[in-house]
């Protein structure tokens, strides 16, 4: 199984000499893409990185997920998928650091742990997403991208919630 990886590369070279493509200038050419790519891409992902630290250090987040978590309670979702489903958006690191704590605390058959697994599956680390795929192209106007993608990871968190309930209840 360990030979699998070396194998495909083997092929793929094989194939390319047997076409007679220069092997060694096409992997030029597509590593000098690739850090074109990197270069393009790094202004936005270090404004990223850092609004992410900025906002987990002041604790906004936390701030927000307080304001949230007496509605969500009421709705009938638990307070503790609360920072969880904030910070998700967000920061993929961040959210599985809580997603983690969730686990630890509740065990992963609990309420709350299977609440928030189906929740690390179903939304997306949508900031990051438009950030990487939009400023790897140059598009500027991500006003309705932004806008769908938090809708979509918001009912993903209220349809993990209905789902657990519907099959563990």
């Amino acid at each position: 199984m360990e030979l699998i990886i070396p194998l495909i590369i083997v092929f793929f070279i094989i194939f390319a000499l047997i076409k007679k493509v220069k092997v060694f200038d096409a992997f030029l050419f597509g590593a000098k893409e690739g850090l074109y790519t990197v270069y393009t891409i790094a202004p936005t992902l270090v404004g990223l990185v850092a609004a992410v630290t900025m906002l987990s250090s002041s604790g906004v987040l936390d701030i927000l997920a307080q304001l949230i978590s007496p509605l969500a309670e009421k709705l009938g979702f638990p307070a503790e998928i609360v920072p969880v489903a904030v910070l998700r958006p967000i920061s993929g690191g961040g959210s599985t650091a809580l997603l983690v704590d969730i686990l630890e605390r509740f065990g992963p058959d609990s309420f709350v742990g299977r609440i928030v697994s189906v929740m690390a599956g179903a939304t997306e680390t949508t900031f990051y997403a438009v950030a990487v795929y939009f400023g790897s192209v140059g598009i500027k106007k991500i006003r309705h991208t932004l806008l769908c993608g938090l809708l979509a990871d918001f009912t993903a968190v209220v349809f993990s919630v209905l789902t657990v309930r519907l099959f563990y209840s």
